[in-house]
């Protein structure tokens, strides 16, 4: 397994009840695979709320980028296409399974152009979900996030609840989440939207009381498919994603798509063909918000 993907609930589930060192029982044969990216400065740790409410015979594996995790010594990257290119190598080289991606917040624009790479090696998935963030149609415009000082960055995680209070005097601990939250927002703040889209599914997930994201944008992530487009909204603000409930309700529906039953989430209207409309992210004041 490579250093940019980590297994995890995966080869062992304890029984309920069972204490760290009891024994654990095998996990069947994985029959599907789910690929999850984390948002900004996001550890493998934030899916932990999806370890338990997988299937059994899902492989469960989350995106461990340079400066995290057990990478926390390397330094962080400043672009997508090196982690794209990086993640796509590990991805290739798995056993085929059927998969889905999914991404929250910066982790969706990993997700999408993934996709997109996985699409060109011949190795799509079958579904697509990104979660709060805005659709690429939408770049992000200056003042920059990853250009404020730490104490602005820090006021703006503790407000929308990326940042425990309890870790504000931990220097050992803030410093080098800094240092990753701040390379991946400069990463998705100098991402360009592609010339083409993915004809792999989407699914568009977000939260109406995001502090974050407009809600209402999402539909416009079915500008970047040729297949199918659905949607699905939750409360929780911007990290809604990782509350249990919404992560068996999210993934349940992944599970729906990888089983070939089709979308059962809000349905797009009227599919939009890929490139046909481009949107200017400074047309409505009361529509702005900080960059997801």
């Amino acid at each position: 397994m490579s250093n940019w993907l980590m297994k995890v609930g995966a080869g062992a589930r304890r029984e309920p009840g069972a204490g760290p060192w009891n024994a654990a029982r095998p996990r069947p044969r994985p029959q599907r695979r789910v690929v999850a990216l984390p948002h900004a400065g996001g550890w493998p740790s934030a899916f932990r709320s999806w370890w338990q409410v997988l299937p059994e015979d899902v492989e469960f594996l989350v995106a461990q980028l340079p400066g995290r995790g057990a990478r926390i010594n390397e330094p962080p990257l400043t672009r997508v296409e090196p982690m794209v290119e990086s993640l796509g190598r590990a991805l290739a080289d798995l056993e085929p399974l059927p998969y889905a991606v999914i991404g929250h917040s910066f982790g969706s624009v990993l997700g999408y152009e993934l996709t997109r790479a996985m699409e060109q090696k011949g190795l799509a998935p079958t579904l697509l979900a990104v979660s709060a963030r805005q659709p690429p149609c939408f770049p992000s415009e200056p003042p920059f996030a990853h250009l404020r000082s730490d104490a602005e960055l820090l006021e703006h995680l503790m407000d929308i609840g990326g940042m425990s209070p309890g870790l504000m005097n931990r220097a050992d601990l803030v410093q080098p989440s800094l240092r990753a939250i701040r390379a991946d927002l400069e990463a998705m703040e100098r991402y360009e939207r592609p010339l083409s889209g993915t004809g792999v599914p989407i699914l568009a997930l977000g939260a109406v009381d995001d502090p974050v994201v407009v809600v209402e944008r999402l539909h416009l992530w079915s500008l970047e498919t040729s297949g199918d487009f659905s949607r699905l909204t939750f409360t929780g603000g911007h990290f809604y994603l990782y509350a249990p409930p919404n992560a068996a309700a999210i993934a349940n529906q992944l599970m729906v798509r990888l089983d070939g039953d089709g979308p059962s989430a809000e349905r797009s209207a009227t599919p939009v063909p890929p490139r046909l409309m481009t949107v200017s992210g400074g047309d409505s004041t009361h529509l702005r918000k900080e960059p997801a």
